[in-house]
């Protein structure tokens, strides 16, 4: 066959060249958001004890529950002064002790992203996956984890901050969080738990529910601290998300100031 003396060039295509990532068509990166923790409470049912500084394999559940969040644009703990990560910003409900509603109403306020997760302090078996997961899914005023029983976990989601503050508009009064939430259109989602790890719904309210989180992360043929022991095995290196030495307190009214890197 004789040459015309044209050479042909197919433009690449998702079928000709493979791509991965945010590269391929109509797959949009994560927008910036916010991890607000939520970790006050008295923990009755555990004696007492700063429920969040209580160990579930090798470091505090306050520290997993940071480091799963650890892409997030900042991190903010509402509760009492706490050994925190470098650049997390710890701040105070009021009253103290005041509840979810209140505690959400002083973690929004210090955010400045249009996404916000709100998440429970005491999830040992928390991922980035799971978060990446649920900000994929935000479609409209929120997105939440239901459990395998159906239940909605209204402490592990991802919402629009506009949607939180607007419904944090009404009456100060005393009042649920499944209340609060009740106007707004959510989507739900039942993450798929990893392999040889349980769900990363499950949260620590009793002694009970404790001693099963720790079991189920115990090494082989070791025997897991008792469920009043504050600390469980010892870790297996220094805790993902920095050293949790740093207390960076805000209080009611001053102006934020996040650390080193957020």
């Amino acid at each position: 066959m004789r040459s015309t003396g044209v050479r042909i060039v197919t433009r690449p295509t998702e079928r000709t060249v493979p791509t991965r990532g945010l590269y391929r068509r109509g797959v949009q990166p994560l927008p910036p958001w916010t991890a607000v923790v939520l970790a006050g409470g008295r923990a009755a049912r555990l004696g007492g004890r700063p429920k969040p500084q209580l160990e579930v394999g090798g470091r505090t559940m306050l520290e997993s529950v940071l480091a799963a969040a650890a892409g997030a644009t900042a991190r903010i703990v509402v509760g009492p002064p706490q050994p925190v990560p470098d650049g997390v910003l710890v701040v105070r409900e009021q009253p103290p002790g005041g509840g979810p509603v209140a505690a959400l109403r002083a973690g929004l306020t210090p955010v400045e992203t249009d996404v916000v997760a709100v998440l429970a302090a005491d999830l040992p078996f928390l991922t980035p996956a799971v978060l990446g997961l649920l900000l994929g899914r935000l479609q409209r005023d929120g997105v939440l984890v239901v459990d395998d029983s159906g239940h909605d976990q209204l402490l592990l989601g991802v919402w629009r901050t506009a949607a939180l503050r607007r419904v944090l508009t009404g009456p100060a009064g005393p009042t649920s969080m499944r209340r609060l939430l009740a106007p707004l259109s959510v989507d739900r989602v039942q993450p798929a738990a990893e392999e040889g790890r349980p769900p990363p719904w499950i949260d620590c309210d009793t002694p009970a529910d404790l001693a099963r989180a720790r079991a189920a992360v115990a090494p082989t043929g070791a025997t897991p601290p008792a469920a009043g022991s504050t600390s469980g095995p010892p870790p297996a290196g220094p805790p993902p998300g920095g050293s949790p030495t740093a207390v960076r307190f805000q209080e009611p009214g001053q102006r934020p100031q996040h650390g080193p890197g957020r």
